[in-house]
């Protein structure tokens, strides 16, 4: 029997501009079956229907919805659902980027890159990866580390005791090569992409988080940025 063929990108599409919604929703429908576009939404009351409604797997998300500021629906459009957040914007912004991580979001592409940057962007944020150019990915990493100093170790979290031994490797390895990719994570542990993937999927669904980030965060929290011995 052949394996079952790898599940299509539901996406959700936020931008108070129809003519760019538009634009967007032909260009995903050109990577099917990769990817499917489930709902539009042209505000912030429909992007945060348009979530509960149809549990996406990425939002790809306008800053700029009229009166409302994007970054102030992320944490709304997290209690909704479980999608990775891509912010799409026009704003060449270094803090900007940086704010829209450390409020959850999986990332940022700018609406003039190319057609296939914006495909691959979509991807990566739903493997779990972060969208972001290395100064960003570096100083949203420096700036969580700072954060998570001086506060104790592993705390009594029932969700730690179901990792496994190899879970905990592969967290402190996250945490070791930060915003690299996943397969310079998989290189160092002897083992393919494919399976660090898998394993990943695993321990979110065990600590309840939704990126790498989530993760880093998590981890530096509560001491897991070392193998269990």
């Amino acid at each position: 029997m052949l394996p079952a063929a790898d599940p299509s990108i539901r996406v959700l599409l936020v931008d108070d501009h129809r003519t760019v919604l538009w634009g967007l929703e032909k260009l995903i429908d050109s990577a099917r079956p990769r990817m499917q576009v489930v709902g539009v939404a042209v505000s912030g009351a429909e992007a945060l229907a348009a979530a509960a409604e149809h549990q996406p797997d990425v939002v790809l998300l306008d800053l700029d919805l009229g009166n409302v500021n994007g970054l102030d629906l992320l944490a709304d459009l997290r209690r909704r659902c479980a999608a990775k957040v891509l912010i799409l914007t026009g704003i060449r912004d270094p803090e900007l980027r940086e704010r829209a991580v450390l409020q959850g979001a999986s990332g940022m592409v700018h609406k003039t890159e190319p057609a296939e940057v914006i495909l691959s962007a979509i991807e990566h944020v739903s493997r779990g990866e972060i969208w972001l150019d290395r100064a960003t990915t570096a100083k949203v990493i420096a700036t969580l580390a700072s954060a998570g100093k001086g506060k104790p170790g592993e705390a009594e979290d029932p969700a730690i005791a179901d990792l496994t031994h190899k879970e905990r490797e592969i967290i402190a390895a996250v945490v070791q090569h930060k915003g690299a990719p996943i397969k310079v994570i998989a290189d160092a542990l002897c083992l393919s992409s494919h399976t660090v993937r898998n394993h990943l999927a695993s321990i979110y669904s065990k600590l309840g988080v939704h990126s790498r980030l989530d993760l880093f965060m998590y981890a530096k929290e509560r001491g897991l940025d070392k193998p269990a011995s």
